[in-house]
């Protein structure tokens, strides 16, 4: 019997322990995902730096490390990496593992027993494992209201950086989506949640690092962005037209 398989992308902008990161993620994906085949999907999203020569000096077949010369934000690099995807399902996982990779199999099997299309984490939840400074969880507390409100999402948190989805979820979600960066996570929860599909949630473990800050212009962005998709979703109908 064939193997279902899990394609993990993970998009990269100046990481610095990208090598280490990568390997630390094959081996504990080895351990954890027994039963299942996986690859890996590294994008490069414009580093300034050379990420992609150092992610490529980590020798896997599991690995397989793409990329493009012009920064255009973490969600176009998902949606660049899902065309490379051969998975059954599709992890997103951030490149710093501040979400360390072991919880992946927890996402997987929350699947397979609540029978959701999609299961995101939280840092909501009384057993999530989170050190967050007060600001930053007011800021997030505020922003996953505004996002309920709008929008009629009932999920506690939409930014985790660890999510994974049944194939055919992005394959129907992603073309018909225009958020490239700040809040492309919405967008695909939004659209996802108007196809019909069911989103799960469950704890996460994050060890959150301070150098990850959030500046006033990335919450004027992403406050834009919000209205946008708001705009395109209630008022232009966008999302209603075939792709």
């Amino acid at each position: 019997m064939k193997k279902e398989k899990i394609s993990v992308i993970i998009p990269m902008y100046n990481e610095k322990n990208i090598k280490s990161n990568l390997r630390e993620v094959l081996k504990v994906l080895d351990k954890n995902l027994a039963g299942y085949a996986f690859e890996v999907i590294v994008v490069d999203d414009g580093s300034r730096v050379d990420c992609i020569s150092e992610a490529r000096r980590v020798k896997s077949r599991k690995i397989r490390v793409i990329g493009y010369k012009k920064n255009m934000g973490k969600g176009h690099a998902l949606k660049h990496g899902f065309q490379f995807c051969g998975g059954d399902y599709i992890a997103f996982m951030d490149a710093d593992l501040e979400l360390p990779p072991y919880q992946l199999r927890n996402f997987i099997e929350e699947m397979k027993k609540s029978k959701a299309d999609i299961i995101i984490g939280s840092k909501r939840f009384k057993e999530s494992q989170v050190y967050y400074p007060l600001t930053r969880r007011l800021m997030s507390w505020t922003f996953q209201m505004i996002t309920r409100i709008l929008f009629g999402l009932n999920v506690r948190d939409t930014q985790v950086g660890m999510k994974l989805f049944r194939h055919e979820v992005l394959k129907r979600v992603l073309p018909k989506m225009l958020v490239k960066r700040y809040a492309f996570d919405v967008e695909l929860l939004v659209l996802a949640h108007k196809l019909g599909y069911k989103i799960g949630e469950i704890p996460i473990r994050l060890d959150f690092k301070f150098s990850s800050g959030i500046k006033k212009r990335d919450i004027i962005n992403m406050v834009i962005d919000v209205a946008a998709i708001f705009y395109r979703l209630r008022i232009l109908k966008y999302y209603d037209k075939k792709t």
